[in-house]
């Protein structure tokens, strides 16, 4: 066993008196740090500054984007709303904030719009969050590996995937999961619906 030794109590230590403005600095310091790193690593608020989301998301809701996840335990799923940093296609047209858009398909599926549906490996989803049908044919087109192609829920006024292309795995930033403003919206954002084939 090892022995701990006690001390005389001439032999403690005194303590130091610190300064109450260095002690409030390091206190400032550690909190920016903290704050920093869960921003960086873990999970950030953002805002919605348009429609192309709509309905499920409306302009200025506040969301708190997960990004641990995906980067330690599980990858983007068909129906997850996910945020994501300009490809490099949006780059060289001069788009530096970051996108919101759904994940419709995943590495490898051949999607399909066409007729007012979206096909997903010749399979229609339903889609009872959009906000109207698509008025467009796109595709079929067959996602890269370790890419996505994202849609707006407003489908007809988003600039998403069938436009531009599809999201490099390495672009996502986050999944957004949970509305904190307003508060009448509060919520766990979840993929609904289920991504069945419509019978």
């Amino acid at each position: 066993m090892t022995r701990v030794e006690n001390p005389a109590p001439n032999d403690k230590p005194q303590p130091k008196d610190e300064n109450p403005w260095l002690e409030g600095l390091k206190t400032i310091g550690l909190s920016a740090l903290l704050a920093i790193g869960i921003r960086q690593f873990v999970a950030e608020a953002r805002y919605i500054p348009s429609g192309s989301m709509l309905p499920t998301l409306q302009i200025n809701d506040r969301l708190i984007v997960d990004k641990l996840s995906y980067r330690w335990f599980s990858t983007p799923q068909r129906g997850d709303i996910v945020v994501f940093s300009p490809t490099s296609t949006l780059e060289k047209q001069n788009f530096h904030d970051a996108f919101i858009k759904r994940v419709i398909g995943l590495p490898g599926d051949k999607v399909e719009v066409k007729g007012g549906r979206v096909f997903v490996n010749d399979q229609a989803l339903r889609e009872n969050y959009i906000e109207e049908d698509p008025q467009y044919q796109w595709g079929p087109q067959t996602v890269p590996p370790g890419s996505y192609l994202v849609l707006g829920d407003n489908r007809n006024n988003s600039y998403d995937s069938h436009y531009w292309g599809f999201v490099p795995r390495e672009k996502i930033i986050g999944r957004a999961v949970v509305r904190f403003w307003p508060p009448n919206r509060v919520g766990e954002i979840t993929p609904e619906p289920n991504y069945k084939p419509q019978q």
